[in-house]
Formats: C-alpha cells, structure tokens, sequence
C-alpha cells in the first residue's frame, strides 16, 4: 500500500470520526439546553460549527487525492 492510499484511508477514518462526534455534540448542546445551560449550549454549538468546518477541509483534502 502506497502512501496515498494509506493517506485517504486516514482521511477517510477522520471524517467519520468527526461525523460520529458531531451527533453526539449536538445531542449535548440540547441536553444543555434543556438544563437550563444556555450559554453552556451556545459554546457547545459554536465548537459543531468549527467541527462542520474541519470535517469539510478533510473531505476536501480526500476529494484532492482523487
């Protein structure tokens, strides 16, 4: 196995990763939400936006290798 393909195997197993905690992150900010924690919350969501973010460089990054 050559390393770009070691490389978008890596890739591939980040953006799930990320995709896995982005549900639960924003399972925790309605939890949060639903405590009472509002501005708990709004950190928790903003966090999700910079996720979002990153996970989109990686597909991007995985999209380049092809």
């Amino acid at each position: 196995m050559d390393f770009i393909e070691k490389a978008s195997i890596r890739l591939e197993n980040w953006i799930t990763h990320n995709d896995n905690h982005q549900e639960e992150y924003e399972m925790f900010a309605e939890q949060l939400e639903e405590a009472g924690k509002n501005e708990s919350s709004e950190h928790v969501r903003e966090m999700i936006e910079m996720t979002e973010k990153s996970t989109e460089c990686l597909r991007n990054a995985l999209k380049a290798l092809k």
